[in-house]
């Protein structure tokens, strides 16, 4: 993927993902590819908009969507989150695993695409996506994953990089109109969701990494009410 949508993934760490891969092969072996030409591919330090939002939250369960190699899940897991933790790369996978096992962490690993992980609904207090790159569809299925999978009295935390939702097509084929952006989640929500930020602010960017050249975030932090 050429405009790097994902730009700055992360989390993950410890035994190794149970099952086989969950969703379109061609979207695995893409990322597969990524991140194997690289020894690492993002920073290793968790994301500066997922260390400030979760500051005043209380640990419980918390779902890393697009966890790459592991640096938001260990963070969470020695934070006290419970983790579970989802990526579409079995490379990526396997670099967190070995994050964690390093940390002495148990994560749970789910290796699949989130619309068809099959996950608990309303199961996770915090559903953390930082930049993910989520294929948009005609019935919104990423979008209402992302909401579906909130607990009563949960928080929903998307952060995408700013800018690049109203970019031209790149000539490599990268479209931004292709991918979930904050605003349509946001477009979703109904009276059992309260808006608690949904601001552009500057980015509190982890040295080194892919994406590091982004410098404003789009930050929405979301509560389910019932």
């Amino acid at each position: 993927m050429t405009e790097n949508i994902a730009e700055e993934s992360p989390a993950a760490g410890a035994p190794a993902p149970v099952g086989g891969y969950v969703g379109d092969p061609a979207v695995r072996a893409e990322w597969d590819k990524r991140y194997a030409d690289r020894p690492q591919l993002w920073s290793g330090r968790p994301n500066g908009a997922l260390v400030a939002e979760v500051a005043d939250l209380t640990p419980g369960r918390v779902l890393d969507v697009g966890c790459g190699e592991g640096a938001d899940a260990v963070w969470l897991a020695r934070s006290g989150w419970d983790v579970t933790a989802l990526e579409v790369s079995g490379v990526a996978l396997e670099r967190a695993a070995g994050h964690a096992r390093d940390a002495g962490l148990t994560i749970r690993w789910v290796h699949a695409a989130l619309t068809e992980a099959a996950l608990p609904p309303a199961s996770f207090d915090l559903v953390s996506a930082q930049y993910p790159a989520l294929h948009r569809t005609p019935d919104a299925a990423a979008e209402r994953a992302l909401l579906a999978a909130v607990a009563p009295g949960g928080v929903l935390l998307l952060v995408h990089h700013a800018g690049m939702d109203s970019r031209q097509t790149h000539e490599s084929g990268f479209d931004p109109a292709d991918y979930v952006w904050p605003a349509m989640v946001a477009d979703l929500l109904d009276g059992d969701w309260r808006v608690e930020v949904d601001e552009q602010r500057p980015r509190v960017a982890p040295d080194g990494g892919a994406g590091a050249h982004h410098t404003d975030d789009l930050v929405l932090r979301v509560r389910r009410l019932r």
